[in-house]
């Protein structure tokens, strides 16, 4: 490999914590800042290379010696087809255009040097661990044995030589053609988790492969950035742009600062047209291709809609910039991907207006930076924290802003909803029960994961929010952001918050507590599926025969008599719980006079009956009239009217007429 002419990394040393000196934003921290990285790195577009030099610097937050880290080599799942990655299916992201000889299509990431403060080399102390499948040909994790061990409370100072290979772009990051969109690309250090925080009984590391269908976890920190590149590339980052630096050789340096944040990803490419505006405290760039430039107010104004939906409904977005990329359509990989206050979105050129693609990628994305970013929860383990929160959020944006029903398509007299789209992804599944949600993301199986973990969450947040009510709905998930905004919480972390809101407001309906909804539709696999299976009246005629002891017939005179001096039905429905699910539902139960009642029943039993004895009949009943099950899979059986009572001599005639049709259509065949 060439070798970076004149490249110098130049570092200080300060305090007695060996802590780096780097320029800040904020006055304060706003998060841990455990691992803080500064880097000098050189792109080459052509051999698709970045040399690299990272000063690392991470705080042991623990009350552990710790004397072993681990790293990220994320790019190393793109080496070659031995990978998880791949064995997990990560190639129906490529198709089988590649082949063996194609070695500018594949990538990597290498340690040259590791060295401690002291100057010490770590490399040779270097070995792949494969701690979630024993793939012993998986190199994207790496443990690394130290000569001295880090004290608790206590920081270590790693100065890393690395050099990066982009693949051609499949999943999240790589190239295609001239377009580079560079994440997951150096080497990252995992999460050590203490006792107590999330799932830890007791101080370990937390640093998983790169899998088919996971996506990341990582440590707040501070990322100082500088990346020389040919001065022709537009370059758009992670955090605030510092300063850009023209060099003598035809190539630029530009500076980027991110503060708080778990990641730090770019894109290069020539032909960007640069848009920018201002919401609030908050820079927006946008980075648009060329023919898409027509469409820089849809994109500006969903994700502005985005900034000001999440920081009325959420909290505050604390960052002061945010980029939005828009790849070109051959790089249609690197679409729909998020990274700190950076991401990239879709569009199609001549997308009518009435084809919400724009806006709807362009808001999910976005709000990955609350759910992914803020809420730095483990997407290898609970992706559903992340990518159904979101997605979930991502309804009620695009339905606020484009209605309910419109918010996807309206074109031609034809028109659905955000909301709908997404339950119908879910409750169209082959096998609904294929896997909870609680699942580790690689071990979902037949491609279930991206509608359980979307689809399905974001059903039963809509689910939820409509049995406690939207102002409540609201509450916890504000409570919850303002508790673990800048931290890793659990999906246990988020029950807490609901079952404190739920004992606060008293609900006898719901309980004050819900964990037997969580227990259902996050930690079980079973359907709901409720039934209105019949309507049944009857009249109550009045009583006839002889009721005293003379054997003669008497007239009755009592009060039932005198009530049927006009005329009485007994109506009865009938309701069945056909999944395994149990949801508290109501029933609406309207009569031919235009009276109605609504019902409550706890939804656990098999079947509901409920009887009325009123001198109207029931016209009709629904389950769950107010749709707030939306998680229930078949809405079509909810309802039932009653049905006119056919008499027998048409019951007779209809068979008489069937039997004639058929045997004239036999007689017709013969001719």
């Amino acid at each position: 490999m060439r070798s970076i002419k004149n490249f110098l990394i130049i570092f200080t040393l300060i305090s007695s914590s060996t802590s780096i000196a780097q320029p800040t934003i904020s006055d304060k921290p706003l998060s841990p800042r455990i691992a803080n990285y500064k880097m000098n790195v050189e792109f080459n577009p052509t051999t698709k290379q970045i040399v690299g030099s990272e000063i690392l610097t991470w705080k042991n937050s623990s009350a552990d010696t710790i004397k072993e880290l681990r790293f990220h080599m994320y790019l190393n799942a793109f080496k070659n087809t031995k990978s998880t990655f791949y064995k997990e299916g990560g190639h129906r992201f490529r198709g089988e255009n590649i082949k063996a000889k194609d070695t500018l299509d594949w990538g990597w990431v290498n340690v040259e040097s590791m060295k401690g403060e002291n100057g010490y080399e770590l490399k040779n102390n270097i070995r792949f661990i494969h701690p979630d499948d024993n793939n012993k040909d998986d190199r994207t994790v790496i443990s690394v044995k130290l000569d001295k061990p880090v004290l608790p409370e206590s920081v270590i100072v790693l100065n890393i030589q690395f050099q990066t290979k982009l693949p051609k772009v499949v999943a999240r990051s790589g190239f295609s053609r001239d377009y580079f969109l560079i994440a997951q690309w150096f080497p990252k250090i995992g999460v050590y988790e203490v006792p107590g925080q999330r799932f830890a009984t007791k101080g370990g590391w937390n640093c998983h492969q790169y899998h088919s269908n996971t996506e990341f976890y990582a440590d707040f920190g501070n990322y100082d950035i500088s990346i020389t590149l040919p001065k022709e590339y537009v370059v758009g980052a992670t955090g605030l742009h510092i300063n850009t630096k023209i060099n003598t050789d035809g190539t630029k340096t530009v500076n980027y600062l991110a503060e708080d944040v778990v990641d730090f990803a770019w894109t290069a490419f020539k032909h960007y047209k640069v848009v920018e505006t201002r919401w609030k405290h908050v820079q927006i760039k946008a980075l648009l291709q060329p023919n898409h430039l027509y469409m820089k107010d849809r994109f500006i104004s969903s994700l502005i809609n985005a900034l000001d939906y999440f920081n009325d409904n959420l909290g505050v977005y604390p960052y002061t910039t945010v980029t939005l990329v828009d790849p070109p359509y051959y790089a249609s990989a690197a679409t729909g991907m998020e990274y700190p206050t950076f991401f990239t979105t879709m569009a199609l050129w001549g997308i009518p207006e009435g084809m919400k693609l724009i806006e709807d990628v362009t808001v999910h994305e976005f709000g990955h930076n609350y759910f992914m970013g803020l809420l730095a929860t483990n997407e290898f383990e609970e992706a559903w924290m992340d990518e159904g929160f979101n997605t979930y959020f991502e309804t009620r944006i695009m339905n606020h802003f484009y209605g309910k029903k419109t918010s996807v398509f309206n074109l031609f007299g034809f028109h659905f909803g955000d909301f709908e789209f997404m339950r119908a992804g879910y409750v169209g599944m082959r096998n609904p029960k294929a896997a909870p949600d609680a699942n580790f993301a690689w071990k979902y199986k037949e491609g279930n994961y991206g509608t359980i973990t979307y689809n399905k969450t974001a059903t039963w947040m809509t689910t939820l929010e409509r049995l406690v009510g939207l102002k409540t709905m609201n509450k916890i998930m504000k409570t919850y952001f303002e508790k673990w905004k800048f931290k890793h919480p659990t999906g246990r972390d988020f029950i807490n918050v609901v079952n404190e809101i739920m004992f606060e407001k008293n609900d006898s309906y719901l309980g004050n507590n819900l964990n037997w909804f969580f227990d259902q539709v996050l930690y079980g696999t079973g359907v709901c599926d409720y039934r209105l299976s019949s309507i049944r009246t009857r009249k109550i005629n009045k009583d006839r025969g002889i009721f005293d002891d003379s054997n003669k017939v008497v007239p009755r005179t009592d009060s039932l008599s005198k009530k049927q001096s006009s005329k009485l039905y007994e109506s009865k429905i009938y309701i069945d719980r056909l999944g395994e699910v149990k949801m508290p539902v109501e029933i609406l139960v309207h009569f031919d006079n235009g009276s109605e009642i609504l019902e409550r029943w706890n939804g656990k039993g098999r079947v509901k009956v409920f009887k009325y004895v009123k001198s109207k009949r029931i016209a009709w009943a629904k389950v769950d009239p107010y749709n707030k099950l939306a998680i229930d899979i078949n809405l079509e059986n909810n309802s039932l009217s009653r049905k006119p009572r056919t008499s027998v001599v048409w019951k007779y005639a209809s068979k008489v007429l069937f039997w004639v049709e058929n045997t004239m259509l036999s007689f017709s065949m013969l001719f």
